[in-house]
């Protein structure tokens, strides 16, 4: 009898540690499969995650788990790091939820790109341990960088992966991976770093506000995705502007234009475009048609034409000095 195809689902996206441990169970004639991970804050279909998926020669996947990420976002049972990020309870949802993915593509076990110690708070021996038990499938979670630093796992007391043939990385510099790159013939991979918005001071801090205006929903998502781009003004409690910056921005802030209570774009004059949110008072919604005028090429210092809401209207010759006076009140900076 023909002995059974074995199979892993890989956490994937993009990087060299999770490329580098595809690459080492893969040569174990194991085959895999990369499952990236889809956040509001993070993953989703990429050049980069495409490009090295194609390198590998393994099947890509994207799993998009938003909601499920959300809910352990509001209360991570390990709490967050520097930022708003759940690091260990993020990594544990995902190992449950490719858990649940083994049956669909007929696999035996997991594996991902994590090193033992490369992040102290994450990735120590504790933060691991913690991670696989949270993940409720704790026995099929294979590390392959750093298998023989930790306890052997089921797979490979059962013999579906070759312990001996595993690594024993360990620590926070690169150059084991690099090395180990040149060496299994990976190239073309991106440099570490800046993969989850939510270890991003500058956007941490306008999302903890969001969170403490109870809005850390999956049915307020659209405003973590403005968050991401541009000015963002929060007036008051749940009544926020958000303000294009580059035409880029633009670009962005279009797509949700409809969201918001109100939309102003220029009427013949080039300029940010801007979503009000939440219930503006007059006062407030006159503001925001300050700012265009602010931060279209006039400055404010001739009247000017908008739509609203797609209505035209005229914008006289703001207070500079008001103006910016509020910029500074309700601005917050990415910084």
């Amino acid at each position: 009898m023909e002995n059974k195809k074995v199979r892993a689902l890989a956490l994937f996206a993009g990087g060299l540690d999770s490329a580098l441990a595809i690459t080492v169970v893969a040569n174990q004639g194991i085959e895999v499969i990369a499952l990236n991970f889809v956040s509001h804050f993070f993953g989703g279909k990429n050049e980069k995650a495409e490009a090295m998926a194609k390198q590998l020669g393994v099947k890509l996947e994207y799993v998009n788990f938003s909601k499920e990420h959300m809910d352990i976002m509001r209360d991570p049972v390990y709490g967050r790091g520097k930022n708003m990020n759940p690091c260990i309870d993020c990594h544990a949802l995902m190992f449950k939820v490719a858990g649940e993915l083994l049956e669909k593509y007929d696999a035996q076990f997991i594996i991902s790109g994590e090193v033992l110690g490369q992040r102290p708070m994450s990735q120590n021996s504790q933060a691991l341990e913690k991670v696989k038990a949270l993940s409720n499938i704790s026995d099929l979670i294979v590390r392959p960088l750093s298998a023989k630093k930790l306890p052997m796992s089921k797979p490979e007391r059962e013999g579906l992966i070759d312990r001996e043939k595993l690594l024993d990385i360990e620590g926070r510099s690169r150059k084991p991976q690099m090395r180990l790159a040149e060496e299994l013939g990976v190239k073309d991979y991106p440099m570490p770093g800046g993969g989850c918005l939510l270890t991003d001071p500058g956007y941490s801090k306008r999302l903890k506000l969001i969170e403490e205006d109870g809005l850390l929903y999956e049915e307020y998502s659209s405003i973590f995705h403005i968050l991401k781009t541009g000015r963002f003004f929060r007036l008051g409690e749940k009544k926020y502007l958000f303000v294009g910056r580059t035409k880029e921005d633009n670009d962005i802030i279009v797509n949700y234009k409809t969201f918001g209570s109100f939309f102003i774009r220029g009427k013949g004059v080039g300029g940010p475009y801007i979503i009000g949110y939440g219930d503006l008072n007059s006062e407030e919604i006159q503001f925001a048609k300050d700012l265009f005028s602010r931060y279209c090429k006039f400055k404010g210092e001739q009247p000017i034409e908008i739509f609203f809401n797609e209505q035209p209207m005229n914008i006289d010759i703001i207070n500079r000095e008001e103006v910016e006076e509020k910029i500074k009140k309700y601005q917050i900076n990415m910084e």
